[in-house]
């Protein structure tokens, strides 16, 4: 992988300058955030950014349109809150966990994710892991299995877990799970080159890294799930953010009717069951059948220099127009593509004079 830029994958401390303002990611490792720490997060938007907090295809939180004395404050307050242990690592506290993962009776992975942060955060050589590398604990329903990690941890049972690089992988048992997953990550930086930010653009990675662990990756391959979807699950409920952009009244109402909230890499929230009428008159989605489910976008026009349309205002209004074939489909304001899905997906597009859907041209809508 011959790159030529550096990474810049932003933080807090390292905010992204786009066509709005400062664009500053927040870390929530394993995607639990308490109500207080919702509700510093909900504050700093709305006194320091555009008022919307985004839900990001890998489990985390964006503030957008910071000004310029902004980023400063807003790690004052994260620090206070507990949301930014450590400074040096602040970029690479990328670990998603199974949402439900401790409610339904299966491995809870919630302690596991929390131990492997704090792991993470003290040992000092890991700062310099590239922004995009990402961990994956997944309780065994295989809801993480495709999300791209570069190292996944899929429970097997009480005992055991499946240690996942690549195509590759190996036992492990929970005891020394963290450390497995530590010592992956440190592989990687020894036998990466610099621009090399993903284990999967090492040539042989995965074989290599097995090797450097001293073990000998098998044939088993993990359970592959699906997402978690919007509705109930057991004691918990899943709750869709349209396009990821959670606004102040959402979460106002969110830190007032749930004692926790775990964010998920799908754009949406998990929170204890509660009546869903408060949740629903404020935009809120409680149910599968919605479109919301299945539509995601890039950030667009204005925030975005890149973008040719406000791919959001388009998404809203096309929402009823949309296909609805099983496949997600997510809109795109250039051809990056930021935030597309992992899989087959439905590809809109922006171009000059319109959109392309999957290739074909469409007349601007």
């Amino acid at each position: 992988m011959a790159r030529t830029e550096s990474d810049r994958c932003p933080g807090v401390l390292a905010v992204h300058q786009a066509a709005d303002g400062g664009l500053a990611r927040v870390r929530v490792p394993g995607g639990l955030l308490s109500v207080t720490q919702l509700e510093v997060l909900r504050l700093a938007s709305a006194e320091l950014g555009d008022g919307r907090l985004e839900l990001t295809s890998r489990g985390n939180l964006q503030i957008r349109a910071l000004r310029p004395d902004g980023p400063r404050e807003l790690s004052d307050r994260l620090f206070a809150a507990g949301l930014l242990p450590s400074l040096e690592h602040e970029r690479v506290r990328n670990i998603l966990a199974s949402p439900l993962s401790g409610l339904d009776g299966r491995y809870d992975v919630l302690p596991v994710a929390q131990a492997l942060d704090q792991a993470l955060c003290a040992r000092p050589e890991l700062a310099a892991l590239p922004g995009r590398f990402l961990f994956a604990v997944d309780d065994g329903r295989g809801d993480l299995t495709q999300v791209g990690a570069d190292v996944l941890l899929q429970a097997v049972d009480d005992s055991e877990a499946l240690l996942c690089i690549g195509a590759l992988s190996a036992r492990v048992t929970w005891e020394n799970a963290v450390d497995a997953l530590l010592a992956a990550a440190a592989a990687f930086l020894q036998v990466r080159d610099a621009q090399e930010w993903r284990i999967a653009e090492v040539a042989d990675g995965a074989q290599r890294i097995f090797e450097r662990l001293g073990l000998r990756p098998g044939s088993e391959q993990p359970v592959v799930g699906l997402p978690v979807t919007a509705g109930a699950h057991g004691s918990a409920l899943a709750v869709t953010v349209p396009l990821g952009s959670l606004t102040q009244e959402q979460a106002v109402t969110l830190t007032e009717h749930a004692a926790w909230i775990r964010v998920t890499p799908w754009r949406s929230v998990v929170i204890p069951t509660v009546g869903v009428e408060p949740l629903t008159a404020v935009g809120l989605v409680t149910t599968a059948e919605s479109p919301w489910n299945a539509v995601t976008a890039c950030a667009g026009r204005p925030g975005c220099a890149k973008a040719l349309a406000d791919v959001r205002a388009d998404a809203r209004r096309m929402l009823p127009r949309l296909p609805r074939d099983g496949r997600r489909v997510h809109w795109s304001g250039c051809e990056r593509r930021c935030g597309k899905p992992v899989g087959d997906f439905v590809d809109v597009l922006a171009v000059g004079n319109g959109y392309l859907v999957d290739g074909e041209p469409r007349e601007k809508w």
